[in-house]
């Protein structure tokens, strides 16, 4: 076989293997990513537990960048702090690591039952869950068919008369061999795979222990370049995560390299054979790093923060347009009147966000361009800032003490605020998936059935700006509309859902097609409309016309 012929068969093997990994991360994410995220929002107040489920999250994801880049977006948004974000990326560097050990035990039993078995449940049912499932075995079977397919393609090499020069010359010149570790694993933007790959060639004896030891510490520092570069467009805040993993592992992996190359150690502890000193080795240096890191932990974020500013230019004023300013003045906290004025004035710019969103959304259905759906996603994180924010002044409010009308005034300001962040994650969390469920199956509405979704969507947005309107006049004719209009929504509701049962019993092709998209529409909708409507319920309460959820008779 000539040596073309290898380094093709080799370069299709690590092909597999980069795709493998990126299908494990991308089925993980689909499947579990939502509810990651959310645990990892919970717990990054406490930086022990950050570091362990950046580890267990790193082990999902099967890629430490992906948690240092989740992490960046986090701190840059404000919802973590910088030091507890770098702490967090430190478990998913040991998280990564363990992966790839796991990786190189012999499990080769498990490629056809994880084939079968994915592909199975790919094919066999469209539940969103189970298809990601199958997506994560499928990626995991090819994973490890692609180390087969490594060894297998390097075997030839082993009798390479070049072999031995080239190895040669990389042993007799270290740091060339660490600066192309670290240029292939950018390459990669995979440690895992660099790593399995370094494995596979010693285990077959064609790179010795020590050059091994060495291309292991530059991949660290590969792999620690990754996400500076990936997030340098993002806000400074963001940057601080990635750029502190950079000068702990990056000038670790240099220190470490210095130190090996002056005392030169046996390597009989890191194991028995290339593939095992290969990821002990890996993994080894990435716990002496959190050891170290975390009483340095302080001192590496500030002089993170000091690189960030020092590399940051400085930003050109925003567009007035785009200037957003904050109602919610700590300074007059003790005087309640002021106080709840402003905390009307920014659950106001709440109810614009929430009916920006609700009247986009509908359009998305039609014309499921990416960006625009990602613009509307990004809209609810604003929303939710929004509501973190007005929720902690409300509370300060409270506590500063209030007079019986004030406090109702409060709790109203804070079930709307509550009620509108709820609208935001049914529209973002329902209706979106929605829309890319729909474009992603290529499925059209009846022309009948999409002019019932957009009759009822436009009654929706008419009871949000009436109930947005209410907020701040608190009319009493107004809150009792909003009201008649819910039972007016609900009749609408089942007149559209009898029209389209009507049409699924004509055996009507795009209506079978598209029934789940169009019946759970409407139940958002629905809820939707319910949680606008019940803005208005204090005022009726107020004026004893409200029992239960339904108007008193008017005498």
């Amino acid at each position: 076989m000539t040596g073309s012929v290898v380094l093709l068969h080799l370069g299709g093997a690590v092909a597999l293997m980069l795709y493998a990994t990126r299908m494990v991360r991308t089925g993980v994410e689909r499947a579990y990513g939502e509810v990651l995220r959310l645990k990892l929002r919970r717990t990054m107040d406490r930086p022990l537990l950050a570091v362990l489920l950046g580890t267990a999250l790193a082990i999902a994801f099967q890629s430490s960048t992906a948690v240092t880049l989740l992490v960046s977006s986090f701190a840059g948004s404000g919802m973590v702090g910088g030091l507890t974000g770098q702490l967090a990326v430190r478990g998913a560097e040991v998280g990564s690591a363990l992966v790839a050990k796991l990786l190189t035990f012999d499990l080769s039993l498990f490629v056809p039952v994880a084939l079968i078995a994915g592909t199975t449940l790919f094919m066999v049912t469209e539940r969103r869950e189970f298809r990601q499932v199958g997506r994560i075995l499928i990626g995991a079977g090819l994973l490890l068919l692609s180390l087969e397919m490594i060894g297998t393609a390097s075997e030839p090499l082993r009798d390479s008369p070049a072999l031995p020069a080239v190895v040669g010359y990389f042993a007799g010149d270290p740091v060339t061999a660490y600066a192309l570790a670290a240029v292939v694993t950018w390459l990669f933007h995979s440690s895992i795979a660099a790593i399995l790959l370094l494995a596979a060639l010693a285990g077959r004896d064609i790179i010795p222990g020590d050059l091994a030891i060495v291309l292991v510490l530059g991949v660290n520092l590969g792999s620690s370049i990754i996400a500076p570069i990936l997030t340098r467009g993002m806000s400074p805040a963001a940057r601080v995560v990635p750029v502190g993993n950079l000068l702990m592992r990056g000038l670790g992996s240099l220190a470490l390299l210095l130190l090996f190359l002056e005392f030169r150690p046996a390597l009989g502890f890191l194991g028995d054979h290339g593939a095992a000193r290969v990821v002990n080795a890996h993994l080894l240096f990435n716990l002496i790093i959190l050891v170290f890191g975390l009483p340095l932990s302080r001192l590496a974020y500030a002089a993170s923060e000091r690189m960030v500013r020092l590399t940051t230019a400085p930003a050109a004023p925003a567009p007035l347009a785009e200037v957003e300013v904050s109602a919610l003045d700590e300074a007059v906290i003790g005087l309640p009147a002021q106080a709840l004025a402003n905390a009307t004035r920014e659950v106001v710019r709440t109810c614009e966000l929430v009916e920006l969103m609700l009247g986009q959304v509908i359009a998305l259905y039609e014309d499921p361009e990416e960006e625009r759906i990602r613009a509307l996603a990004a809209l609810d994180d604003r929303l939710d800032r929004k509501h973190a924010a007005i929720k902690l002044y409300l509370a300060k409010v409270t506590a500063a003490g209030l007079g019986p009308a004030e406090t109702a005034r409060c709790q109203e300001l804070l079930g709307a605020c509550v009620k509108l962040e709820q609208v935001g994650d049914i529209i973002v969390r329902n209706m979106l998936a929605h829309v890319r469920k729909k474009a992603r199956h290529e499925l059209q509405f009846t022309p009948d059935g999409w002019s019932e979704l957009v009759r009822i969507h436009a009654s929706v947005l008419a009871t949000a700006r009436l109930a947005f309107n209410v907020l701040v006049s608190r009319d009493l004719e107004t809150a009792r509309q909003i009201v008649e209009e819910k039972d007016r929504l609900r009749d609408l509701e089942k007149a559209s859902s009898d029209r389209h049962f009507g049409r699924l019993s004509e055996g009507t092709p795009r209506s079978i097609e598209t029934s789940t998209i169009h019946l759970d529409t409407i139940r958002d909708l629905k809820q939707i409309n319910s949680l606008l409507a019940a803005i208005a319920y204090p005022i009726l309460e107020e004026r004893g016309l409200l029992r239960g959820s339904r108007l008193r008779a008017v005498q």
